[in-house]
């Protein structure tokens, strides 16, 4: 039965019950890293608007993170619902964008012309707003993310907190966010696909191949995607191949952790 006929019929509960008889698998769930084999994890961004779209994405198999817009009509109950899944929680935090033009600016956008109070006490309410967050990235911030003092602010919060990661969305290429994460302590990685800037299914295929062979090459590779309806079908089946591909689905906290891991014994091996 497509998705689509099944929310016509079933309230969200029982349609999550009827979707975790067929996905939900304690393996595939855990995110347990497998020593040597590549390692890949995924991002869904924008989340907490859409019922149906959100709710696929919680759905998909494995450690998918899910990334909440704070002030989403619907990201506390599907936060929590994704939760449940083990699913990643994440804060997808906005931040100001270089040519807003004529776009709507996103309910708790962090701005330039914040002072440090302002900046702070909105990132606070904003991370209080997503139930079980574990870490946080950008929406858009192409003009936010490559100045250093508002990034210091970020990351100096994030460190007093001490509980969260942090994933640069590399929405520009003069983002200095990673930099000042790495500089105050924050765990942190880079994006290093986008998966469906293109919605086509058959790019959106592409760009998922691009981020295995890139995961091959280096070992890791984040990928970012969005929830459309081309982006989870294609997901759900290529999540499907990763044995046959040669990679592991991990989640995003445990990748960070990997990276690290592989850059620390990289330093290792050059200093003997």
């Amino acid at each position: 039965m497509h998705i689509r006929t099944v929310t016509r019929y079933f309230p969200i509960t029982l349609w999550l019950c009827f979707q975790s008889a067929i996905l939900f698998s304690p393996n595939a769930q855990s995110g347990e890293a497998q020593e040597n084999l590549p390692g890949i994890a995924l991002i869904i961004d924008d989340l907490g608007n859409q019922r149906e779209l959100g709710m696929r994405a919680v759905m998909l198999p494995g450690p998918v993170a899910c990334a909440f817009l704070p002030y989403g009509p619907l990201t506390k109950a599907l936060a929590s619902q994704a939760y449940a899944y083990h699913k990643e929680i994440m804060l997808h935090l906005p931040m100001q964008a270089v040519d807003q033009g004529n776009a709507r600016v996103d309910e708790g956008t962090l701005t330039l012309d914040m002072t440090e109070q302002q900046f702070t006490d909105a990132l606070a309410h904003e991370i209080a707003a997503v139930p079980y967050v574990s870490g946080l990235n950008n929406h858009k911030g192409s003009l936010l993310t490559r100045h250093p003092g508002n990034m210091a602010w970020l990351m100096q919060a994030i460190n007093e907190r001490g509980d969260l990661f942090f994933v640069d969305s590399r929405t520009t290429k003069e983002t200095v966010a990673s930099q000042l994460a790495t500089e105050y302590g924050v765990p942190n990685i880079s994006r290093n696909v986008f998966l469906d800037n293109d919605p086509d299914p058959e790019a959106v295929r592409l760009q998922f191949r691009k981020l295995i062979a890139i995961a091959k090459r280096d070992g890791t590779a984040l990928g970012i995607g969005h929830p459309q309806t081309g982006t989870l079908d294609v997901l759900r089946e290529e999540l499907e191949n990763l044995q046959r591909y040669g990679v592991q689905l991990l989640p995003v906290s445990r990748l960070i952790e990997l990276q690290n891991e592989r850059r620390l014994a990289w330093q290792m091996s050059l200093s003997h």
